[in-house]
C-alpha cells in the first residue's frame, strides 16, 4: 500500500510541473526589447518657469489692521444716589468744558449748608468777642482755643457739604460730542447708573500693532496712511506714541498715531488698515512668494544646478503683495524655479520653458 501511495503522489507532482512549464513559462525567454525600455529607466524633464536673481529695490512698507479711538472718551455717571432735575444738553449735540450737563436733586445739602452757614456767623463773632477778652486777660488761653477749635470744625464741615453739593452736578470734563442718554429727567439714579457718553472726536486716534522686527525702526512723527470703510479716500496719520514694551503674548509693539478730523467724518471704533512706510532698502534678493516652500525645518527654494533641481534651505525677511525678501541661502545670479515647484525633488531633471524678469 505503501508503494502504491508512492506512486500516487509521484504521478500528481508530474502533472502539475507539466502544467507549470506549458501555461507559466519561465520569464527569461520573454523577448527583453519589448518596447525597447526597461522599467525604472529616467522619465522626462519636468518644465519650469525660472528666474535670475538680482538685487532689487524694496519698498520698506508695513501693513497692519487698527481702530479708530476718540481722542478723549468718558462715560458719564453719578457720583451721588438721588432723582435727577436738570439734563443740560442734546443727544449728539457739542458739549463744552465746564458745561453743567446734569444736576441731582441737593435740597437736603443746600439746607445742611445754609444751617452751617448760620453756626459759621455766630461762631466767628463769639470768636472775635473773645478774642478781645483775651487781649485784657478776660478769659484763658485754654477757653479761647476751645472757641477755635469749635469754629474750624464749622468751617470743615462747611468744606464737606460744598464737596457734597458738588458730586451732585456732572460737568462736561473736556470740549466734545455727548453721545445718547439712557435715562430721563426725574430718573433716580446711583454710581452704577450710565447717563450718556461724551467723546473728542477731533482729532482722532488710531491704534495698530507691527511685529517686534519693526519696533527699532518706528519713530514719533513717522507718517501713516490708512483708509476705512465706506471712505474710498486714503488718509493719513502722524505717530505720537507707542508701547515702551513688546507685547509678549502676540511679540507685536503697540502704536497711537493721531489724524485730524475736522469734518467729523471719521467714526471711533472703526476699522482701519494701515499702511506705515519705513526707510527703503536700496538693493536686495526678492522672490515670488510661490517660489519658496514652507517645511518641516523652515522655507525652502529649488535652485537649478546642472540641469537638475537642487533643494536649498533659505531665511526670509520682507514681504511685499507678491515677493519676499531672501536674507541668507541665495546669492545673486543663482537660477530659482519659480513655477512648477509642487512636483519636484531634489535631483530632478528640468527644463526651462521660460525665464520671468
Amino acid at each position: 500500500m505503501r508503494i502504491k501511495n508512492l506512486i500516487i503522489i509521484v504521478l500528481i507532482v508530474g502533472v502539475l510541473l507539466t502544467v507549470k512549464f506549458i501555461f507559466f513559462p519561465s520569464g527569461s525567454s520573454e523577448p527583453e526589447a519589448k518596447g525597447g525600455k526597461k522599467e525604472g529607466g529616467g522619465g522626462a524633464p519636468s518644465n519650469v518657469t525660472a528666474m535670475v536673481l538680482k538685487f532689487e529695490k524694496l519698498s520698506n512698507e508695513v501693513y497692519a489692521s487698527g481702530t479708530i479711538m476718540a481722542n478723549e472718551e468718558v462715560q458719564l455717571h453719578p457720583e451721588l444716589s438721588g432723582k435727577i432735575t436738570q439734563l443740560n444738553f442734546e443727544e449728539g449735540g457739542k458739549v463744552f468744558k465746564g458745561q453743567l450737563l446734569v444736576k441731582i436733586n441737593d435740597a437736603d445739602l443746600q439746607a445742611t449748608y445754609k444751617k452751617l452757614q448760620l453756626q459759621n456767623k455766630l461762631a466767628e463773632e463769639k470768636l472775635n468777642r473773645q478774642k478781645q477778652l483775651l487781649a485784657i486777660n478776660g478769659i484763658s488761653q485754654e477757653e479761647f482755643d476751645i472757641l477755635q477749635n469749635q469754629y474750624d470744625v464749622i468751617k470743615s464741615e462747611m468744606d464737606f457739604a460744598i464737596a457734597q453739593i458738588a458730586k451732585t452736578e456732572i460737568r462736561a470734563p473736556f470740549d466734545g460730542v455727548v453721545g445718547l442718554k439712557s435715562v430721563s429727567a426725574g430718573a433716580y439714579v446711583s454710581p452704577a447708573t450710565l447717563i450718556a457718553s461724551v467723546q473728542q472726536i477731533n482729532p482722532v486716534k488710531i491704534d495698530f500693532s507691527v511685529s517686534e522686527r519693526y519696533s527699532s525702526v518706528v519713530k514719533k512723527g513717522d507718517k501713516i496712511a490708512f483708509t476705512i470703510e465706506g471712505n474710498s479716500q486714503q488718509l493719513s496719520a502722524k505717530v505720537f506714541a507707542f508701547e515702551p514694551k513688546i507685547d509678549m503674548a502676540t511679540r507685536t509693539l503697540h502704536v497711537r498715531a493721531i489724524c485730524d478730523n475736522l469734518k467729523g467724518a471719521i467714526y471711533p471704533g472703526a476699522f482701519a488698515r494701515v499702511q506705515l512706510a519705513l526707510s527703503d532698502i536700496d538693493s536686495t534678493l526678492m522672490l515670488p512668494t510661490e517660489a519658496v516652500i514652507p517645511d518641516l525645518k523652515g522655507k525652502k527654494v529649488y535652485r537649478i544646478k546642472n540641469g537638475q533641481a537642487e533643494s536649498v534651505k533659505v531665511i526670509t525677511g520682507l514681504r511685499t503683495d507678491e515677493k519676499i525678501q531672501i536674507t541668507e541661502g541665495l546669492t545673486i545670479g543663482d537660477t530659482i524655479i519659480i513655477r512648477g515647484v509642487m512636483s519636484l525633488r531634489p535631483g530632478s531633471a528640468v527644463k526651462v520653458t521660460e525665464f520671468k524678469k
